[in-house]
């Protein structure tokens, strides 16, 4: 009886993600779900990214997701775009931002208005990788000081993204990790992920980075051609 209700639970989550896809597809939106550990840097590259992405003419909106508190909702506030900020503790404090919980967040968001909606996931390294919620893209956060361990540590979450951002690299010279190291080791994970290393700080990679995005979400704009079968 409990695996019918773990199994019907996560079917219920992957129903709920498809129909936000569709919601999302509706609307030409791209949403990105941006995953790390805590303190990797994710709303500080997301207010970076944002900045760009907008200056380029996107229209943004971010779903903030935590366990509690509107810390990271209130260091975006300066952007002026749509914020929803999608706690968990009233439903039990998950690790992770779910499909529900995304749902109600686009009901709340002027969606008509929007080029790109980024999930600021709950900083975990393993729960948000288990979990699809309507993204087009899943992002991973891996700062260098975390150390060149964690890819082989937490294996799923870089098999499970498109793309893994390398942050805090300017931070190399002062500490004992190898940038190249880090690499190697994500690469023994999942060699085909792309990856890119960034700074929030001095804004390398950051360009390369919302280039991607750019790039990503043209592609899913394209008409889909279905097969004919022979």
């Amino acid at each position: 009886m409990k695996i019918q209700v773990i199994k019907s639970i996560l079917e219920e989550s992957e129903s709920l993600a498809r129909a936000n896809r569709a919601i999302l597809d509706t609307h030409g939106i791209f949403m990105v779900n941006i995953m790390s550990s805590p303190g990797a840097g994710k709303t500080a590259l997301i207010s970076e990214t944002i900045s760009r992405l907008q200056a380029a003419g996107n229209r943004c909106a971010v779903i903030e997701g935590d366990i509690t508190s509107t810390i990271d909702s209130e260091r975006l506030v300066h952007l002026n775009i749509p914020i929803v900020q999608a706690n968990t503790e009233p439903f039990g404090g998950d690790c992770h931002v779910g499909s529900h919980l995304i749902r109600a967040a686009l009901e709340m968001l002027p969606l008509p208005e929007l080029d790109f909606i980024i999930v600021e996931n709950i900083g975990n390294l393993v729960c948000p990788a288990e979990f699809y919620i309507g993204e087009n893209v899943k992002v991973v956060v891996l700062s260098l000081p975390e150390g060149e361990d964690k890819p082989l540590k937490y294996p799923l979450m870089f098999r499970q993204s498109d793309i893994c951002l390398v942050s805090k690299v300017d931070l190399e010279s002062f500490m004992d990790v190898n940038v190249s190291s880090m690499t190697s080791n994500i690469r023994k994970v999942n060699g085909k992920l792309e990856i890119l290393q960034v700074s929030s700080k001095t804004g390398e990679g950051l360009k390369e980075w919302c280039d991607w995005l750019a790039w990503k979400r043209t592609d899913s704009l394209k008409p889909q051609v279905a097969e004919v079968p022979n």
